[in-house]
This record gives C-alpha cells, sequence and structure tokens, in this order.
C-alpha cells in the first residue's frame, strides 16, 4: 500500500491504529462474554433493529422468555432471575454493538479515503473488511450452535470465530506497518522462522478457544502434572491419533500444555540464532516477544491453577493479543529490510 499524500497517510495511520485497537477491545469484551457465559443471551440476530437495547419491562420480559426457550436455560439455567439474565444480556448486547461499531467505523473512512487514493491503493483493506463481514456471520452461526440440543455454542465454531479475529488484528497492523513503512538494513533471518513462529501461537490460539469452549480449564487444576502424570489419568496416547482428540476436554488441555511448551523451545531457538549472528535490529523485538511469552505462560499456568477464575482467564487472552502483535512485528521487520 503506497500513499503519496502525506496528510491522506497521517489520516489512515491514525484510523488503522483505531481500528486495531477497537478489533483488540471486541477480542476482550467477547472472551469475557464466553467467560460469563453470556453468548446466548440473545437469541435473535436483528441487524438494525438489534440495535436498540430494552427500554421497559416489557422488552425484558420478552428477552427472557425467548433465552429461557433454549436449552442453556432449561437445564442449567433455570432458577436465574431477571435481573441475573439482565446481566448476561448486557455483556452480548456490548459485544454485538462493538462489531456493529467496527464495520461501520472500517467501511464510512475506507470509503473516503478510496475517493481520495484510488480503489488499487487500499484493496489490501476491501479484503480485511471482507473478512469482518464474514466474521460477522460466523459469529452468528456460532451462536446459532447452542440454541438447539446443547447448553453452549459449538468449540470449533468458537474457535475459528476467535482466529478470524486474530486474523483481522494482525493485517490491520501489518497494513498499519507497511504504510509508515519502517526499514532496517541488514541481513535478515529465514523468512520461514517468524512465519512458522506466528501459526504456532495461532494453532495454539485454536487449542485455546478448545479449552475455553469445553470449560478443559475446569480440570487437572495441578502443574506441571496432570492427575498423578503428565499425561490425563482419564486418557488414552493412542487417542491423539483420533478425530476425536478435539472434543475430548483431557486431551486437548493436554495439548494446550504442550504447545506452550513447544513454542516457548522455538523461541529460544530463534533467540539463540538472532543473538549469535549478531542481527542487531530483532534485538528489540525478540526481548518484547520474549516479555508477552513469559507472561502468557505465567498466565496460563496461574489460570489453570484457579479453575480457570475469569480475570486471570481474561488476562490470559489480553496477554495473547500483546504476543501476537509483537510476533506481527517481528514477521514485517524480517520481510520488510532492504
Amino acid at each position: 500500500m503506497y500513499i503519496e499524500n502525506k496528510l491522506v497517510k497521517k489520516y489512515i495511520s491514525l484510523w488503522l491504529i483505531i481500528m486495531f485497537l477497537l478489533v483488540a477491545i471486541i477480542i476482550i469484551v467477547g472472551g469475557l462474554t464466553r467467560l460469563t457465559d453470556s453468548g446466548l443471551s440473545i437469541t435473535e440476530w436483528q441487524l438494525f433493529s438489534g440495535i436498540f437495547p430494552p427500554i421497559n419491562d416489557d422488552d425484558w420480559t420478552k428477552y427472557f422468555n425467548l433465552y429461557k426457550k433454549i436449552p442453556e436455560f432449561e437445564i442449567q439455567n433455570y432458577s436465574m432471575t431477571l435481573s441475573e439474565f439482565k446481566v448476561i444480556f448486557w455483556w452480548e448486547y456490548i459485544h454485538r454493538i462493538l462489531g456493529r461499531l467496527i464495520g461501520i467505523s472500517f467501511i464510512l473512512p475506507l470509503l473516503y479515503f478510496t475517493h481520495k487514493v484510488g480503489f488499487k491503493n487500499l484493496i489490501n483493506l476491501y479484503l480485511i473488511f471482507l473478512l469482518i463481514c464474514i466474521q460477522g456471520f460466523i459469529g452468528w452461526f456460532m451462536v446459532s450452535s447452542g440454541l438447539v440440543d446443547r447448553v453452549d455454542v459449538s468449540h470449533f465454531r468458537l474457535s475459528v470465530h476467535l482466529l478470524l479475529a486474530f486474523v483481522i488484528l494482525s493485517l490491520i497492523l501489518l497494513n498499519f506497518l507497511k504504510l509508515i513503512n519502517v526499514n532496517f538494513p541488514n541481513v535478515k533471518l529465514n523468512r520461514f522462522i517468524p512465519i512458522f513462529f506466528l501459526v504456532l501461537i495461532f494453532i495454539q490460539i485454536g487449542f485455546g478457544a478448545f479449552v475455553s469452549g469445553m470449560d478443559a480449564g475446569k480440570i487437572y487444576n495441578s502443574w506441571p502434572l496432570m492427575g498423578s502424570g503428565y499425561f490425563p489419568d482419564d486418557s488414552k496416547y493412542a487417542n491423539l491419533f483420533k478425530l476425536k482428540v478435539f472434543s475430548d476436554p483431557s486431551l486437548v488441555q493436554f495439548i494446550h500444555r504442550n504447545l506452550a511448551y513447544l513454542i516457548f523451545i522455538f523461541y529460544i531457538i530463534i533467540l539463540f540464532k538472532i543473538y549469535s549472528s549478531k542481527l542487531l535490529r530483532f534485538f528489540s523485538v525478540i526481548k518484547l516477544i520474549g516479555f508477552f511469552l513469559f507472561l502468557q505462560i505465567i498466565l496460563g499456568i496461574l489460570t489453570l491453577l484457579s479453575g480457570a477464575e475469569i480475570y486471570l482467564s481474561s488476562m490470559h487472552q489480553i496477554s495473547s493479543i500483546f504476543l501476537v502483535s509483537s510476533s506481527v512485528y517481528f514477521l514485517y521487520l524480517n520481510s520488510n529490510s532492504n
């Protein structure tokens, strides 16, 4: 993305920063919506009329009665009062409003900037907007999975929803970095190293969504062992090589733990490579990644030991935003050298 007009370039840069922050906020709010079991409180998707919240007792009764029809209420929350329902309703409502805000805040300035610099210069941003639209559909597709025959949403759909949010976040950051055009003339690493590192982190986020979606963080609340040994007591090694591994809470937690160890080992290898080759321009970013990676691991362990306490779980997710962002910056620095 090349923009000659310095003033327009400045405004686009500021706009991308705002969009990055909005996407980060919705990831945090979405995590809290999941952690508070609020995601199924609104059982309909109304793109325009859904903007307006309940304003009187009749409206609240209507929404509550709709909620009473789904399995989550009938099986799990049958004793919930209207005042308790309002709490989970507001979490989901805010989450949906943020989604609409992101869509509007992206397309309107994008159309204006297109008028200023042309479509070809901004085609990457239109692709991001397409992903935002797809994300809205996946959000409802995820919610709909919890309205019939089950008390929660599909952890597979939850994982796709979360991963796409991080893809959008990463692409916004990459386009911002390309726009401000930071160059570092120096020898670079093999281009696959930062790519593979980022892919590992995304896989870990996917399994983190599995852990959250299946409440797998509420079992085996010990570390480093899982029960009496390294491998979960209620599982078999052979099941690791079967498709049902993705629906087994114990094995999903086991994989999530070990992916963290693998990412840490790979980070140490990258760190050694950078320092031994004296690649000076990577020193700051690799130390930044190390800090957030260490923080993420510590928060992950504390979250596990607490039985997935809400605030620790949320902090664990928030730190993943910083880890992904610093890893995307690492990828950019390695690919944008002279």
